[in-house]
């Protein structure tokens, strides 16, 4: 085979991957995980996990599958952040959560509820960290979104606690704004989650070590986050090449321990589930081996 010949077959092989590859990012999912975390006898509960859904006014195909989730009858809503990918979103957003914002819930931002995306080389995230975060974009109206949500009832976890009860079982919440801008605020979350719930759960958009160790360490009973697309392109027998933060690619999506080598019952040990989420930056819209996700949780007892 010619050298020509090789070369013209590695461009279609790439045009057919690259095109594979923004036809699954409209590939929507719903993944169920059971997450054992209610004591001994109590009901199971229904909780949807939304994150990175980074959403535009024109992506009508994603906000009428977001409406349909209120279908899965969920108990409760978790929010992970990263709503927002343009400045008119906010009323698409609400418009697709619809009947998910009557339901109990609970939030918190990401970076691209702040500020608008910008087109960045998708290979620059294969490279180290420079710390460097884009936060000279135009900022978007995060306010509204925070507000509406507000009034709709759900907890805003940002860089709180709050607690309330879901169908005959109590929650606990404690959350940290985006830790990827260094927004957290851990000292003012610290300390032994509370003892008079049910089940306690810590919420953040980016699963940042220090924000894992900490929530661990103070005996959450699981980790919500999102941030990390699942990697958002994904390699057979290899997985994520990377998560965007300081979390291993090992566990860039799904239901994990941490600390990773941990099981349950030891000290200072947690359950953590990492959404994939539901979008991509709006100008780079690919995904490979990583399909766009919502998570229905189905909380069962421990053991």
């Amino acid at each position: 085979m010619s050298f020509t010949r090789i070369l013209r077959l590695g461009a279609l092989a790439g045009a057919a991957t690259l095109g594979y590859a923004a036809t699954e990012a409209r590939a929507y999912t719903v993944r169920r995980v059971d997450l054992p975390v209610l004591p001994a006898g109590h009901a199971p509960l229904r909780v949807l996990h939304l994150s990175d859904i980074h959403m535009t006014p024109g992506q009508t195909k994603k906000q009428e599958w977001v409406r349909e989730l209120s279908g899965l009858q969920p108990d409760l809503v978790i929010n992970t952040g990263d709503n927002l990918a343009h400045k008119r979103a906010v009323p698409v957003v609400l418009d697709a959560l619809g009947p998910l914002l009557e339901i109990p819930g609970a939030f918190v931002f990401g970076s691209n509820d702040y500020f608008a995306p910008t087109p960045r080389n998708p290979l620059r995230y294969l490279m180290p960290d420079n710390g460097v975060r884009a936060t000279n974009s135009p900022t978007l109206p995060w306010r509204t979104l925070r507000d509406e949500f507000r009034s709709a009832g759900w907890a805003d976890l940002t860089n709180t606690g709050a607690a309330f009860g879901v169908g005959g079982t109590s929650f606990g919440f404690v959350g940290v704004d985006d830790p990827h801008l260094s927004y957290d605020d851990l000292p003012a979350v610290a300390g032994p989650a509370r003892d008079d719930v049910d089940v306690r759960l810590a919420v953040a958009h980016a699963p940042y070590l220090r924000v894992l160790d900490q929530f661990a360490a103070d005996g959450y009973d699981a980790i919500i986050a999102g941030h990390t697309h699942g990697g958002q392109v994904c390699l057979p027998f290899i997985g994520a090449l990377t998560t965007n933060c300081d979390l291993d690619t090992a566990r860039a999506k799904g239901l994990h321990r941490h600390p990773a080598d941990s099981a349950p019952g030891d000290q200072g040990s947690t359950w953590m589930h990492v959404s994939a989420g539901l979008g991509t930056n709006p100008y780079t819209r690919i995904r490979l081996a990583c399909r766009p996700e919502a998570t229905l949780l189905t909380l069962t007892p421990r053991g």
